[in-house]
């Protein structure tokens, strides 16, 4: 997706990072209460020094949803991320993202006239009404108000498990001998999942719940029918998405196999947007909040390989150097590079222009847009 960040001033771009902090600090103080700044866990470390917040995509917009009397919401994440918070906050708060070309290589792996595409190739072939929508939460809000239209959920990586559940029913088992109810329209039981847009989150969540590979189907958006036969989408309870993370997919089972062979009682943690053949092979697996809490809770004189984005493995690292050990599952680090991009020149950018009335990088979502895909939002929080 195309997104136009204009050159920052030289008077930003050739500033000391000690000038630019000076500079965030003493905007940051003016606006006091005005301004709430949110940090992703995978941000640069000096946008996370002046955070009011830190967490992953979904709880920081409910954190800025609970910040009734913030006007202005910088959001030091991507593009998906802030069109979440705009969807979940009040009128009067405005949603702010630093640096305009923060998107999301997943997220753009999927738009919605692929999707309306893929759809009605699949009602030629099956039973719509029985197949529910999922998206995960790195998706654009048109994605989300597709899933909400249509019966359908949002899932983060730490419910997906739920929301899976919940769109195939409690009762269903996997080898399918469970009667099928009429689903509701604002409840799941349906026969499929159409998943998108990450496929090893799906294939992972399906797999834990005791799905296996002949219940799975890759759906490639760029081919008729997803690529697939007719007998596939029929024999298929998972539909998933041919969409990944750049910086998740290069993780490999090498990278476990000598990291246990330099450290035999290390510990191997993965994030479920990795591949399957990955997280097989982890001691455990679970969003960037699980990471967080699998390392804290991890004995004390552990060395841990981690499989995320470098910045929260650094920052996790910095923490815990007293009694733990914590490194990277793969020694050629990848960061993200969309999010690698909100940086203290942004920042300190944005902020002066609060300062001066001038809003910049406001991301708003349109009205129905919004109501559409907070009915996605909000059914996940039911069902969670």
């Amino acid at each position: 997706m195309l997104r136009l960040q204009s050159p920052l001033p030289d008077e930003y771009t050739i500033a000391s990072a000690a000038a630019l902090s000076r500079r965030v600090a003493t905007a940051k103080a003016a606006l006091g209460d005005r301004l709430v700044i949110l940090g992703h866990h995978y941000q640069r470390q000096e946008v996370m020094d002046f955070a009011d917040a830190r967490g992953d995509s979904f709880g920081l917009s409910r954190f800025a949803a609970d910040q009734r009397d913030a006007e202005f919401i910088v959001f030091c994440g991507v593009h998906f991320m802030a069109e979440s918070a705009d969807i979940l906050t009040a009128p009067h708060q405005k949603v702010i993202l630093p640096d305009l070309n923060a998107g999301c290589s997943m997220a753009d792996m999927a738009d919605v006239d692929g999707v309306e595409q893929i759809w009605e190739e699949l009602a030629a072939v099956t039973d719509i009404e029985r197949v529910v929508p999922i998206t995960y939460m790195n998706s654009a809000a048109a994605l989300k108000a597709f899933v909400g239209r249509n019966g359908g959920a949002v899932c983060t990586s730490s419910n997906a498990r739920s929301i899976l559940t919940w769109a195939l029913g409690p009762d269903r088992s996997p080898d399918g001998t469970t009667a099928d109810p009429p689903r509701s329209p604002d409840g799941g039981g349906g026969d499929k999942v159409l998943f998108f847009p990450d496929q090893h989150l799906g294939r992972n969540t399906g797999y834990a719940i005791g799905y296996g590979s002949a219940d799975m189907r890759v759906v490639n958006p760029r081919l008729a029918l997803g690529g697939l036969e007719d007998h596939d989408v029929k024999e298929a309870t998972l539909l998933l998405w041919k969409g990944h993370c750049s910086v998740h997919q290069r993780f490999s089972t090498a990278h476990i196999e000598r990291f246990r062979a330099s450290h035999p009682g290390g510990i191997v943690i993965v994030h479920p947007e990795c591949s399957h053949e990955v997280v097989a092979l982890a001691d455990e697996v679970g969003s960037t909040d699980f990471i967080i809490r699998a390392v804290a809770a991890a004995p004390a004189g552990s060395t841990i390989a981690v499989g995320t984005e470098i910045h929260l493995v650094d920052r996790l690292a910095r923490e815990h150097a007293a009694d733990r050990t914590i490194v990277s599952l793969d020694p050629l680090v990848c960061p993200c590079s969309t999010m690698f991009r909100i940086d203290l020149p942004h920042l300190a950018w944005i902020l002066d222009g609060l300062l001066e009335g001038d809003v910049r990088n406001q991301i708003t979502v349109d009205a129905d847009t919004a109501a559409d895909a907070r009915v996605a939002l909000e059914r996940m929080l039911a069902i969670i």
